[in-house]
């Protein structure tokens, strides 16, 4: 999938409530920090501005060039998680928004726990079970009206339990402290922020339909779970969690 950073920031919630898991993390001054799925390096940069030393990683070379532009003074490198390789261990892995497009997860669990020196703790936060189901099966209608079948581009994402991704961060090793699912349901940015969630998120599905067709069927599918006060509302659910290295 390739990314543009350009229309990512019309999602600049994706940072934005992402404040607490920067809290959850704690940096400390002098810490070495590795940001997997670091996007344009928003949440990089506020980890930085704690004092820690930050390596910021992601596998979309646009993504990391938008990140470097941004943010000169900070290290940024395309890489994939789940091949990621260090000289020299990290005190903390920290992952928003990332975990739910790499698979498989326990290929990403294992290279995170690498990562890591002994006694180094992972924070992360991404999409958990039945994250955006609203919004993936207005899609679904939105296509069925064309005729089209689009299970296949919306599914696209890891969206697990928390016991199932509890288990797969203890068979890389890992101690789990938290894990945590919740619902997050957030505004999307502008009358069409539904439209614009669907470009950035599952451009795939724009190749098969009627774009203004779909588009308008997707909102007529929506509209009643998710326009709230005049405004698109995603029904996000995130898993967050907390784990060490033991």
């Amino acid at each position: 999938m390739s990314w543009d950073p350009s229309l990512y920031g019309r999602h600049g919630y994706v940072h934005r409530l992402a404040a607490g898991l920067v809290d959850l993390l704690d940096p400390k001054p002098g810490e070495r920090v590795l940001d997997v799925g670091c996007g344009t390096g928003e949440l990089t940069k506020a980890i930085a501005d704690r004092g820690a030393g930050t390596v910021g990683i992601d596998a979309s070379p646009e993504m990391i060039a938008e990140a470097k532009r941004r943010f000169p003074g900070l290290e940024f490198a395309v890489a994939d998680a789940r091949t990621m390789r260090f000289d020299a261990p990290f005190d903390a892995v920290f992952s928003n928004a990332a975990l739910h497009w790499i698979r498989p997860p326990e290929t990403a669990a294992a290279r995170m726990y690498e990562a890591l020196r002994p006694g180094g703790r992972l924070v992360a936060e991404f999409g958990g079970g039945d994250n955006v189901r609203r919004v993936l099966a207005a899609a679904e209608a939105a296509g069925r009206a064309q005729g089209v079948e689009l299970a296949d581009v919306l599914h696209a994402n890891y969206f697990p339990s928390t016991e199932t991704y509890a288990e797969v961060l203890r068979g890389a090793g890992f101690e789990v402290g938290l894990i945590d699912l919740y619902d997050r349901p957030t505004p999307l940015e502008g009358p069409e922020g539904l439209r614009h969630w669907v470009r950035m998120f599952r451009p795939a599905v724009l190749e098969r339909v009627d774009v203004g067709r779909f588009f308008a069927a997707l909102e007529d599918a929506a509209r009643g779970e998710l326009l709230r006060d005049g405004v698109w509302t995603a029904d996000y659910r995130r898993i967050r969690v907390s784990a060490v290295r033991r």
